[in-house]
């Protein structure tokens, strides 16, 4: 309300004047309605009930509740006596107790293990696992006692090797033969997916270092003789049965000297070879030497290399199956539900099979699986370590 002060100075006000001169401010408005806002707002929240908040939240099974008739709840019947009876033996057979749920399995205990889908490793060749030969470079243990199989391998973490989760190794060979397929595989699977790679192909050495710098782990595939030789021929240099012992060496170490970086040996073919134990030691011998493993894919049933590769102390792994027999994507996703189903029944499987377009696309669909059913997808040197060793 206003009035001039100066014509009328000794005016007094009234009591209505007096209490709007002292209203307060819209801001002070404003930050009292703010602070009431943020006090009722928590009051609110404080009692809401939270039961998982902070807290880890386990799943647990709870199976149906089962009636149990007694005396106190069953309608009474024709005989009371009867009744009595039958309560009275329950009494008698207190081991008669209804079946308990099976327990889940141990993994699902653990905590979620997530590890990046493509860790980098380091270019090849390294110099202190290489032996610079006539025939050129060949992998060779360190003198500090590095082995290539160690150098080359890609870090698995501990918490990964000693889980009790179902793992599965997959290793697709015929790496480096076709630069487009092998560029979509090294770009689409996740880095734990290790590749065979083909001693035939062109610049290996740069497409092998390619592949491991999306963390790829490499084996090399090495010719060996089918049944049915030279009618179904691997390639040049093929490691033969009868030939003499020194020059199926020779033979190895010029397919050792393609390319360098990988972890092992994986044969290619190999049926009447790998049944001969005479040609065979040699060549086991050899890789031994060499710091290097041994993976024996599941395109031959009789072999004897696990026999050998025990007497020489060499590291050893046999695939359970191969992943496209049939190359189409509902024949390869029944095969990859099987070696599930192996992992989970033996801890871990190992699955081999080619560098397909098909392969390649099915197997990017299924690793994205993989988290949701707690399998663990691991690298090739991972199946010889840890639970899985």
């Amino acid at each position: 309300m206003s009035r001039d002060e100066l014509r009328q100075p000794l005016r007094k006000r009234s009591f209505r004047e007096r209490v709007w001169s002292k209203r307060p401010s819209a801001f002070a408005i404003a930050s009292v309605s703010l602070l009431a806002l943020f006090v009722t707002g928590g009051i609110w929240v404080s009692r809401i009930p939270h039961p998982f908040a902070g807290e880890p939240v386990v799943v647990a099974a709870i199976p149906p509740a089962e009636e149990l008739k007694t005396a106190s709840t069953t309608a009474p019947e024709d005989n009371p006596e009867d009744v009595i009876a039958e309560n009275a033996g329950l009494a008698e057979a207190p081991d008669e107790m209804p079946d308990a749920p099976p327990e889940p399995p141990a993994y699902q205990n653990e905590a979620n293990i997530i590890t990046a889908r493509n860790r980098p490793l380091k270019a090849a060749p390294v110099a202190a696992v290489t032996e610079d030969a006539a025939v050129g470079p060949l992998p060779r243990i360190s003198q500090q006692g590095k082995k290539p199989s160690d150098v080359y391998a890609q870090v698995t973490p501990m918490a990964v090797t000693t889980s009790a989760r179902p793992k599965i190794s997959i290793i697709l060979g015929g790496m480096g033969l076709n630069s487009r397929l092998t560029d979509k595989a090294i770009k689409d699977l996740p880095g734990d997916i290790s590749f065979g790679f083909a001693p035939y192909g062109e610049n290996l050495q740069a497409q092998v270092n390619k592949a491991r710098a999306k963390g790829h782990e490499i084996m090399l595939q090495v010719p060996m003789e089918p049944v049915g030789y030279p009618g179904s021929n691997p390639g040049p240099k093929t490691l033969l049965n009868d030939a003499p012992a020194q020059e199926n060496i020779d033979s190895l170490q010029w397919h050792m000297s393609r390319f360098a970086g990988y972890t092992g040996i994986t044969n290619y073919m190999g049926g009447k070879l790998l049944g001969n134990e005479e040609a065979l030691q040699p060549v086991m011998q050899e890789l031994k030497k060499r710091g290097l493993v041994y993976l024996e894919d599941a395109t031959v049933n009789l072999t004897l290399s696990q026999k050998i590769v025990e007497r020489v102390k060499l590291p050893m792994r046999r695939a359970h199956l191969v992943i496209d027999a049939e190359a189409t994507a509902p024949a390869i996703a029944e095969a990859l539900k099987k070696l599930e189903q192996e992992a989970e029944a033996n801890g871990y499987a190992i699955g081999t099979g080619s560098g397909l377009e098909v392969t390649i696309d099915t197997l990017v669909e299924w690793t994205n699986s993989l988290q949701d059913k707690g399998i663990l997808l691991i690298p090739i040197s991972a199946a010889y370590k840890g639970r899985a060793s």
